[in-house]
């Protein structure tokens, strides 16, 4: 991330603090923090916090140990580090004092925030008020800029080809942790900078649940075999599903497919700017539930996919936020009949002025090996 990105960045970050009251922004490791800064840690039982005050430059409190990427920031966050033996406390109190932070109001990651740093922030910050920001940075990320659609396009790019390269090694017989491995191989292979989550590669009636783990049961021919994969570039994700058969499939599993089919084109073809993100949901399930499968999509339509493979916008009923261009974001219905197998077809859509794009384009006809 480029210095004058980073700046104004934390520009647009303290106006929207000041639209919602808040005196200071409390960051712990993960996408937020890496989007407002460029920096990655991990959640450990060493306590990271970054603190962006409306009117003043950012601070951030770490292990001594990951002071070296701070300094590459030359001197935009001033550090406060601690060590192993001594503990984080002091860099807790001298961070709170040098940013006035005692009665503040102070903003929190209500998905990401533990008790642990919390509780360091409001014993160093007396009486400090901690209150959920989590919509302040939503304002920032829900919708990207070329740059980043750049990154999330070669993620597509990445993830298409290792799936290519699995499909011609599947075979009866391997099993789906087996051939999950392989998927991850390949992604890695092709470039991604690790795999966003874990792939679900499974068949038959494990395909009957849509976040099911690949497990020791060999692959069988006349079975579905869902997909779920996924790459990740300069830390933007690609995220895409598609289900394949082993030779014949019977009657009602074909038929599913084309539903299934049907109801992803139908809403990837409703994905307009100002358009409520619910309709897209609406119409995926409008398609499944005339086909008499409505029992069985037993999940939203879609998600916002960025730095994370789950943040907003999310397509479900309910959700009347307006898409806008440059929202980027699942379609993914799926049917599930438990004991048999499953159906789920899921690309990666982005928002334009004049409609929507397809990021990823795998063949969605039914592909048999």
């Amino acid at each position: 991330m480029s210095e004058d990105s980073r700046f104004a960045r934390i520009i647009r970050l303290q106006q929207h603090m000041g639209q919602k009251g808040l005196d200071c922004l409390a960051l712990v490791p993960g996408a937020n923090l890496f989007y407002l800064t460029g920096l990655s840690f991990h959640l450990s039982e060493r306590p990271i916090v970054a603190l962006f005050p409306v009117d003043a430059s950012p601070a951030i409190i770490l292990p001594a140990l990951e002071e070296p990427k701070v300094a590459l920031l030359g001197g935009a966050m001033q550090a406060y580090s601690y060590t192993d033996e001594r503990g984080p406390a002091e860099a807790f109190q001298q961070a709170c004092a040098a940013l006035e932070l005692a009665q503040a109001r102070i903003g929190v990651e209500g998905l990401r925030m533990r008790v642990m740093e919390a509780r360091l922030l409001e014993r160093y910050a007396p009486d400090c008020q901690l209150v959920p920001a989590d919509d302040v940075m939503e304002a920032l990320r829900v919708t990207k800029d070329a740059g980043e659609v750049a990154q999330m396009r070669r993620a597509v790019a990445i993830v298409e080809a290792a799936l290519r390269a699995v499909l011609t090694q599947i075979r009866p017989g391997m099993t789906e942790r087996e051939a999950a491995g392989l998927l991850m191989v390949e992604t890695l292979r092709g470039g991604s900078e690790g795999v966003p989550f874990e792939p679900i590669l499974v068949a038959g009636p494990n395909a009957a649940s849509p976040h099911a783990t690949p497990s020791d049961r060999p692959l069988r021919r006349g079975e579905t075999v869902v997909i779920d994969c996924g790459a990740i570039v300069g830390g933007y994700v690609s995220d895409i599903t598609r289900t394949v058969a082993l030779g014949g499939l019977p009657e009602e599993m074909l038929r599913v497919y084309e539903v299934v089919r049907r109801a992803n084109e139908a809403g990837r073809a409703a994905v307009r700017s100002g358009q409520a993100a619910q309709d897209v949901d609406r119409v995926t399930r409008a398609v499944i539930r005339e086909a008499n499968y409505g029992d069985f999509f037993i999940h939203r339509t879609g998600h916002g996919l960025g730095l994370e493979v789950h943040e907003p916008p999310y397509i479900v009923e309910g959700n009347r936020q307006p898409l806008r261009a440059g929202m980027t974001f699942t379609v993914e219905p799926g049917i599930y009949l438990p004991g048999v197998g499953g159906v789920r077809i899921e690309d990666d859509v982005l928002v334009t002025p004049e409609g929507a794009e397809t990021l990823t384009t795998f063949p969605r006809d039914l592909i048999v090996l």
